[in-house]
């Protein structure tokens, strides 16, 4: 249509002249984030902390500190309980004789759950289901987790290494994927008793993050195609910077469409896809976000950091050939 035709064309960001306020920017958060992780922990799943975790429906609204309360004597600990949908379901996990695989502990811990949620009186509970995952396998999902992050990063650093034959373009990718990975776990933690709804880490978020970073790989490609062809007609009186921040805004039409046509798909997932798969919905949703950012704003800029330039232009200095309105 006519008035879409140049549509996010006519926008003209300077990307590398604005570089160190993106790296103040993700520094801080990521700083905020690890901090806050040091003090507090991940809030790791079953999956990756081993326990018996149930599915209670209730007849009537109760609050989570009622029915951690209720199951406080049965188990001897304070079980973890959060809101699984609405202030009727919640899922209850219990480090309750998770060392004993026999059938006697299951059925203990379930005798254990309905002794417990009965002392709330006149509100009729269902389980709906349950499982259990034991300590050693819980900790082989999490060396695996880690491995399976670590080598598609290096995966990731030698095929833009072999496609583009430049260390820099190979830098400037894994400086954003480990960006992006980073970002996302900062938000998690940071954003975990904000959220109505569990930011818990478990192999659903590792599958969230394996896909972004393949999200964000593709999204580098593309930048970085444009960005190579760009360099490759750059003239001797062009510095680096000015050269590679107009490839920046000629790719930003694609990048932008591109994001935004997967983030709709995503609010969807998240908005109708159920409590289930909320943290993992909401994991894409922010790694998208920051994946497509990373691209931008971060991967590309440390390229132009690392490329030896003699003509290279001081910040205030970089422009796009046309006025720079951010």
């Amino acid at each position: 249509m006519g008035w879409s035709k140049n549509l996010f064309r006519s926008i003209n960001i300077n990307f590398i002249g604005n570089r160190k306020i993106y790296y103040t920017i993700s520094g801080a958060v990521i700083v905020a984030g690890m901090a806050f992780l040091a003090v507090k922990g991940f809030n790791y799943g079953v999956d990756f902390k081993g326990g018996r975790t149930y599915i209670v429906q209730f007849e009537k609204s109760t609050s989570p500190a009622e029915v951690r309360e209720s199951l406080t004597e049965p188990f001897g600990e304070a079980p973890e309980v959060k809101t699984f949908g609405g202030e009727t379901k919640y899922k209850i996990t219990t480090s309750y004789l998770i060392d004993d695989d026999s059938d006697n502990a299951t059925v203990q811990a379930e005798k254990h759950l309905e002794t417990g949620l009965a002392k709330i009186s006149g509100n009729k509970v269902t389980v709906l289901s349950s499982y259990k995952v034991g300590p050693t396998i819980a900790n082989d999902i999490k060396v695996s987790a880690i491995w399976s992050l670590l080598v598609a990063v290096v995966l990731m650093f030698l095929y833009i290494l072999i496609r583009f034959r430049k260390w820099q373009f190979a830098l400037g990718t894994v400086v954003s994927l480990f960006h992006t990975v980073l970002v996302v776990l900062s938000l998690f933690v940071l954003l975990e008793n904000v959220m109505p709804f569990s930011l818990e880490i478990d192999q659903a978020f590792v599958a969230a993050i394996l896909t972004v970073i393949g999200y964000s790989i593709n999204d580098s490609v593309v930048v970085f195609d444009r960005v190579r062809e760009f360099l490759s007609m750059k003239k001797s009186t062009e510095d680096t910077a000015t050269v590679v921040n107009n490839a920046l805004n000629d790719t930003l039409s694609r990048t932008l469409i591109t994001g935004m046509s997967t983030i709709f798909v995503l609010l969807i997932l998240f908005i109708f896809g159920g409590e289930t798969i909320r943290g993992f919905t909401f994991a894409m949703l922010i790694g998208v976000l920051i994946g497509t950012y990373s691209s931008l704003c971060i991967g590309t800029p440390v390229l132009v950091d690392f490329s030896k330039d003699d003509n290279k232009q001081p910040d205030n200095k970089v422009t796009t050939g046309k006025a720079v309105t951010a």
